[in-house]
């Protein structure tokens, strides 16, 4: 199939439309219709030599008018020439920065996806480290989210990506499920720059139980590496049913000297409830929230 019988779509595959210089787009697509430069100007109304020089980069993007006409005549979708030129016209410091955010987002689905193919193999993080695959996908991330520690082991922080696993009742214990993700792996993630816990997640407020400290919507942030002490605000696992609440916790110990644990509302509309220690699968620190404002 020759370049003239191409389709524009198959030309903007070819060439990269997101990647590509105004004058190199333009090049194409003019290729791609069979015209020449005498033709297009003609159907635009401009001269050849100002088409010339704006493909070959000596000219700056012409005006929206002629732009809008080019992508008619040139059958471009809708706005793709003129969404190109206004990039064009962003200053280049802007337009670096940018695309250092694309290439770490992009990274960071990387690593996502590296930690949970290998939890699903049964791959164990040690090997991972041994392989050297987990730390080149970390330092495509950021380069500076390694160290290593005193003994020469490699030791990762993941402490600005928390995983935001899913909500939590601020009422009643309700079900709680992590959908299935292996630790530190989610669909949605919060930065946090200034905890130092690589196993940290995130869970959204629900129900009123903890008003005012918290409102529904809040995101509180769990670290399982800060020590628990009595009134501390915490994430409760269960051990039936994985069932799981957000509460302020206090330890105490009942007639016959066992360990009880109560969970109290900060919401005086609800009413605390003592339980074994035995019946509580996890307690988790909450450390921080984030809340919308308006």
């Amino acid at each position: 199939m020759s370049t003239n019988q191409r389709t524009n779509r198959e030309i903007g595959y070819q060439i990269g439309f997101a990647n590509s210089e105004f004058g190199e787009q333009l090049r194409a697509l003019r290729h791609g219709k069979g015209f020449s430069l005498s033709e297009l100007a003609s159907r635009v109304g401009c001269a050849p030599s100002y088409l010339s020089a704006i493909e070959c980069g000596k000219k700056a993007t012409p005006a929206d008018a002629i732009i809008i006409r080019l992508e008619s005549e040139l059958d471009a979708p809708k706005g793709m020439l003129l969404s190109l030129a206004q990039w064009e016209q962003t200053p280049g410091p802007i337009r670096a920065d940018y695309r250092t955010l694309q290439e770490k987002d992009e990274s960071a689905r990387d690593l996502a996806r590296l930690l949970t193919r290998s939890a699903q193999q049964g791959q164990s993080l040690d090997d991972l480290f041994a392989s050297g695959i987990l730390q080149r996908a970390i330092d495509r991330v950021d380069p500076n989210e390694s160290d290593q520690s005193s003994n020469g082991a490699m030791r990762v922080r993941l402490n600005h990506q928390v995983p935001l696993i899913n909500k939590v009742t601020a009422g009643y214990p309700a079900d709680f499920t992590d959908l299935d993700y292996p630790a530190r792996v989610a669909d949605e993630y919060i930065r946090t720059p200034d905890l130092n816990d690589p196993d940290a997640f995130a869970a959204r407020v629900v129900g009123d139980s903890m008003h005012p400290n918290y409102q529904e919507g809040d995101i509180v942030v769990f670290s399982p590496a800060k020590s628990i002490v009595s009134g501390a605000d915490c994430f409760v696992r269960f051990e039936r049913d994985a069932e799981s609440t957000f509460k302020r916790v206090y330890f105490e110990t009942n007639e016959d000297g066992d360990e009880m644990i109560r969970i109290q509302p900060i919401n005086n509309a609800y009413p605390p409830k003592t339980v074994p220690r035995e019946e509580i699968a996890g307690l988790y620190a909450g450390v921080s929230v984030i809340r919308s404002i308006g």
